[in-house]
């Protein structure tokens, strides 16, 4: 198996009924402004430069971004911040994410979510994420250049750990959540917390593009080292 054919695996998944009736459903209502689009309504893969040192993660998709665009961080608010934050620091090759054929390409990045499917209120159960492991752990496998993990939020890292807990004992003790820490993982990766870029984070000042972009380059030599 390669990355490519993981990510045609991961499409057609449709393990968890909850997460498939609740994307599909989201894809057939829309959102407003959107109405005259056809939603993705299916599992988001990652996407990125296959020879990356630093993976990034975010929980799930957006149900109105990358479940309609169809590619994680893409056509929202917080895909606009991110960008603008990953383009400066050099990560991609322009500030905007905005649909899959926008010309975005990204450089020793690969962006990818825990859970492949929007689920409700934003809370995925333990067993979805479970499932949705499986498909982590062949990613991790199959980026074997990767030497750092970015996760975007707190709920993404502590699935992360959870997802590090199936086969280590790790302590969560040992990592606590907060904006640029930096923790050695039992496979020898960094990871790395980072605050969501969510426009409730960005409106109330927690996260602004001088803190991102100063993590980021600091992501960047931490990748090089």
């Amino acid at each position: 198996m390669t990355l490519i054919k993981l990510n045609n695996s991961i499409i057609k998944c449709k393990q968890c009924e909850r997460l498939v009736k609740f994307r599909e459903k989201i894809a057939k209502e829309k959102r407003k402004q959107y109405l005259d689009q056809i939603y993705w309504g299916k599992p988001i893969t990652g996407y990125g430069d296959h020879q990356a040192k630093l993976l990034m993660i975010g929980l799930a998709p957006a149900a109105h971004g990358g479940n309609r665009t169809g590619r994680v961080f893409t056509g929202d608010k917080s895909a606009d911040f991110l960008f603008k934050c990953l383009h400066k620091a050099g990560f991609s090759n322009q500030p905007i994410s905005i649909d899959i054929n926008d010309g975005l390409r990204l450089n020793n990045l690969y962006l990818t979510t825990a859970l492949k499917c929007v689920p409700p209120e934003d809370k995925p159960t333990s067993d979805e994420l479970k499932t949705c492991f499986n498909f982590f752990k062949k990613e991790i496998q199959f980026l074997p250049k990767t030497n750092t993990i970015v996760t975007l939020g707190k709920i993404a890292f502590d699935a992360c750990l959870n997802f590090y807990k199936q086969d280590y004992d790790i302590k969560r003790k040992d990592f606590v959540f907060k904006h640029a820490a930096e923790y050695l993982l039992p496979d020898n990766k960094i990871l790395i917390g980072s605050y969501h870029p969510s426009p409730r984070n960005v409106n109330t000042g927690r996260i602004d593009v001088k803190k991102m972009v100063t993590l980021l380059k600091k992501v960047k030599q931490i990748i090089e080292r």
